[in-house]
């Protein structure tokens, strides 16, 4: 038989035991939190890095379309059209500009800013003002193939592929398109 002091030290080691339990249990959902958060990180990263990149807006050369710290996804896609905005590499710059023309496309340029390609004027409602800008090439200019001929949409300071310094941009040095605004949340959705 059972003597009255042994009930409540085995009151005291069932109590024990239940916190044991409890702290087993915590440690291991606590354990599968963390992975599960270490998973999702990395495939986040993986992500973000192989397929839709992120990028902040430094500068002003695409105002009014992007400005300085929006946040913006960019998709891997190196087929471009007329009119998307490519991220690209020029040196160690991470560069964004619109595609004015397309590999094998003749461009001119007017001295008030007005835009042509293959003789027809380009409709450009994403511009606030037209300018000549800097542009050291020879105009009428063909596009080479391969290369894109790209031109930020504040077109009197941005040094884009009307300058030698930038010049076209190559197949190899896009990073892709920039399709959508994360930040500011007043700006958010689809970039045009």
């Amino acid at each position: 038989m059972m003597k009255n002091n042994q009930i409540p030290e085995l009151e005291t080691l069932r109590a024990e035991l239940k916190r044991e339990k409890f702290k087993r249990r915590y440690i291991k959902a606590l354990k599968s939190t963390i992975y599960t958060l270490v998973v999702v990180a990395a495939f986040a990263v993986l992500v973000a890095t192989l397929w839709m990149p992120v990028l902040q807006i430094y500068g002003s050369s695409m105002s009014p379309t992007l400005e300085e710290g929006q946040i913006v996804i960019c998709t891997k896609d190196s087929q471009l059209e007329r009119g998307d905005l490519a991220a690209f590499y020029m040196g160690n710059k991470l560069l964004i500009k619109r595609v004015i023309a397309v590999p094998a496309e003749m461009i001119n340029i007017e001295p008030d800013g007005t835009v042509f390609v293959n003789a027809v004027q380009l409709d450009e409602p994403y511009i606030s003002e037209k300018a000549f800008g800097e542009c050291d090439i020879e105009l009428p200019y063909q596009v080479p193939d391969s290369r894109y001929f790209l031109m930020g949409d504040h077109r009197a300071t941005s040094v884009d592929s009307r300058s030698s310094i930038v010049g076209c941009v190559s197949e190899e040095q896009i990073v892709g398109k920039i399709v959508f605004c994360v930040w500011p949340l007043s700006d958010f959705g689809k970039v045009n």
